[in-house]
């Protein structure tokens, strides 16, 4: 099947993550839709990305059900879409919102050493999806509102989350406790216990995206090589079918599987990162393109009623209370989650990730 026409019938059936309000999961599939209209001009994708994103904004730049009191880092992501949309179309409201977004990090609980809070209901910890969820936002608002001092402390945090969540064996773990409280957090270390992938898969994705956005110079210059050491990392452990493990570093743990979010994750980063100049190209684009194909050829599968959905992804994972359950971040707790097929979280960095593809000879 056409990729293409599979994310358009996917874009025509989706439907608002959370009932309407704003936040990350259709933030993914807005910046899967923006980065397919940016590849390749077609006003379809900018007509999907309308219909679902207009509705949320209105005319004073308020988002449907978001609450900055929340200090949900999380609600930060979808934002990063309004900046094109500002310029494009000139609807100061699209500003406005993202002025809104802006404030919540003015005022949004950071641990000692800098690091945003990853929410308030998760107080002292820091998790790598967080990092995707806010910074690359972080740098584009400083850029287009001439605040230096923002990219400056976007950068520091980069940092310091790196520092606070390297293994030994060059990866990262999920998420850091600062106050050691939590049963997951390693009462020296605070480190939650295991690498999952889709984890590290965000942590890819926002470094290859904010180093996209700034100039390579001293500022970024050890942020980058720490990108290419991740990325090398990453190439290492791909599986001869292009695809990644749920469980990153483990690859013979029993019950362990190929995981499809964390894999288009890295099949993006990887190509852009070939085309930004961050990897080295050929092996990347290598890399990069064998993962695509291997989620568009063997994990787009037709269900019962003969619709295409992209398969074997794990629908949620965090750390700590949820829902009535205490996630302890074990390895074992990772493969314990339902894996489901169309995911936001998995749907929309497909789409980033072929919307590359056809950008590698940029």
């Amino acid at each position: 099947m056409d990729p293409t026409a599979y994310f358009d019938q996917f874009a025509q059936r989706y439907s608002p993550y959370k009932g309407g309000s704003w936040c990350y999961e259709d933030g993914c599939i807005y910046r899967g839709l923006r980065l397919l209209f940016e590849a390749t001009g077609e006003k379809r994708w900018s007509d999907h990305l309308h219909r679902l994103i207009d509705p949320q904004v209105a005319a004073d730049g308020t988002l449907s059900g978001y609450d900055p009191d929340e200090y949900n880092i999380d609600h930060i992501l979808a934002g990063r879409t309004l900046f094109p949309l500002a310029l494009e179309t000139g609807d100061p409201r699209y500003r406005k919102a993202a002025d809104h977004l802006a404030g919540q990090l003015e005022t949004h609980p950071r641990i000692l050493a800098g690091n945003y809070w990853h929410k308030k209901r998760y107080p002292h910890q820091v998790w790598l999806d967080g990092l995707y969820m806010g910074l690359p936002f972080q740098i584009e608002y400083a850029l287009a509102n001439n605040k230096p001092a923002l990219v400056t402390d976007a950068l520091q945090q980069f940092s310091t989350a790196l520092a606070l969540t390297a293994t030994a064996k060059g990866l990262y773990v999920h998420g850091y406790d600062d106050s050691r409280k939590q049963r997951w957090a390693d009462p020296v270390t605070g480190k939650s216990p295991a690498v999952w992938a889709r984890a590290v898969g965000w942590l890819a994705m926002a470094l290859v995206d904010a180093l996209a956005l700034l100039p390579d110079d001293s500022a970024t210059a050890a942020l980058r090589e720490r990108t290419r050491m991740l990325l090398r990392d990453l190439m290492a452990r791909q599986a001869p079918s292009g695809l990644w493990m749920q469980v990153l570093d483990e690859p013979d743990l029993e019950g362990n599987y190929e995981e499809s979010s964390a894999s288009a994750m890295f099949a993006y980063a990887l190509l852009r990162a070939a085309r930004l100049g961050l990897a080295e190209r050929e092996r990347a684009v290598a890399a990069g393109g064998h993962a695509l194909d291997a989620l568009l050829s063997r994990r787009l599968v037709a269900d019962i009623d003969g619709i295409m959905r992209l398969t074997t992804i794990v629908g949620v994972a965090g750390l700590g209370g949820f829902e009535g359950n205490y996630r302890d971040g074990s390895p074992g707790y990772y493969l314990s989650e339902q894996v489901v097929a169309d995911d936001a979280k998995g749907v929309g960095p497909l789409m980033m990730a072929f919307a590359e593809s056809l950008r590698a000879c940029d």
